[in-house]
């Protein structure tokens, strides 16, 4: 018997097809997105402008079923996450932040990630799956009923999720077919209608994707940067032996061409004694100067057996100050809900690595090796 299928991993085109397939309109899969990505509603019943033949066939070939919670948290900040079972042993994170004029969520793409960068404790337990479109879109799905941001009819009333960042667990490039669908969804009018430069992508520099993304669906672009040659780069975030930096902003400025902003946000972890010195700064300037861009630099949060530290306050703001009077525009974020592990560089989840990170023999040089 063939399970039915979950209408969150489809998209307006999917929904379409799907609709064609059981002998209903197209106008039909625009009422659908509505019901799922506006009203957040998984019970075909309560869809009451569809006829009663096509919620008899919902009920019997679809579903609609998001990720599961297993817990929840909130941070004293306001900043809440959730820890959501996608199977086999394996769990992501997903984290609301709310401010003053907006509500970001930053969601998972992976479960796990097999990039690896040093300082991020998401890649220290392994790699186990990319994520199903509907585990991706669930994760905003879920997040608006929880924080009760239904609405009820046609017109929308003030979002609480404003922002989207593909910022949790896992390089949202290296699951690309997934990762694109579920921000056609976030894009559709008839779905969640955000705008392309409320929707941002953090990739680590997977190439070839961001060239991909930039003809599919370009959205507001953050590279993770972390270092200003390719020598500490290496060190710090592996993918930069295959996509060393002459590539990687060779990428950013073609992407440019189809972004919705014109500059690419560049991630920069500041690592104590490792990639936070004056020189390491002038070294970016020169870097990047061809390059429209903005700097946002995050101070380390600690997790366990990451041996690294957090610049100090001082050295930070001595850093940002060389790229400003560069005329860089830079930003320090602030650490949110590091009390519940859900800054940045803290998402863990749970796991069932099959990457094996801990029996890879290659040796690995000291960071601080490099940094000399």
């Amino acid at each position: 018997m063939n399970r039915p299928v979950n209408l969150l991993d489809l998209d307006g085109a999917g929904l379409i097809a799907w609709c064609a397939e059981h002998g209903e309109k197209p106008f039909r899969a625009r009422q659908l997105l509505r019901w799922l990505h506006r009203a957040y509603e998984g019970d075909f019943a309560a869809m009451t402008d569809l006829a009663k033949s096509l919620r008899a066939k919902l009920a019997e070939h679809a579903e609609v079923r998001a990720p599961a919670v297993l817990a929840d948290h909130v941070s004293e900040d306001g900043t809440r996450k959730w820890l959501l079972d996608v199977g086999a042993g394996n769990a992501i994170e997903s984290v609301f932040i709310p401010e003053t004029q907006r509500g970001t969520l930053c969601i998972s793409t992976q479960a796990g990630c097999a990039v690896n960068c040093r300082f991020c404790s998401t890649g220290k337990q392994g790699f186990s799956r990319n994520l199903g479109v509907a585990e991706i879109i669930g994760q905003l799905w879920w997040a608006n009923r929880a924080l009760g941001a239904v609405q009820s009819g046609e017109e929308r009333g003030e979002r609480i999720i404003s922002n989207v960042v593909l910022m949790g667990m896992g390089e949202p490039l290296l699951n690309y077919e997934n990762t694109l669908t579920a921000l056609r969804l976030m894009l559709d009018d008839n779905a969640y209608g955000l705008s392309r430069r409320r929707v941002t992508l953090s990739t680590s520099g997977v190439v070839p994707m961001m060239d991909r993304l930039g003809e599919d669906c370009p959205v507001a672009l953050a590279v993770s940067l972390h270092a200003p040659n390719d020598a500490l780069r290496d060190e710090l975030v592996p993918l930069n032996r295959k996509y060393p930096l002459n590539q990687l902003l060779a990428a950013c400025t073609r992407y440019l061409v189809h972004a919705p902003r014109d500059f690419i946000t560049f991630e920069y972890v500041m690592l104590d004694g490792i990639n936070d010195s004056a020189a390491h700064a002038a070294e970016l300037v020169a870097l990047v100067r061809d390059v429209p861009c903005k700097f946002n630099l995050i101070p380390f949060n600690p997790f366990p057996d990451s041996h690294l530290a957090c610049s100090p306050r001082e050295r930070i703001r001595a850093f940002a100050e060389v790229l400003l009077a560069a005329g860089i525009v830079t930003t320090t974020r602030k650490t949110r809900g590091d009390d519940i592990d859900a800054a940045c560089g803290q998402l863990a989840g749970e796991v069932q690595d099959r990457t094996r990170l801990a029996q890879r023999s290659q040796r690995i040089v000291p960071i601080t090796e490099v940094a000399q």
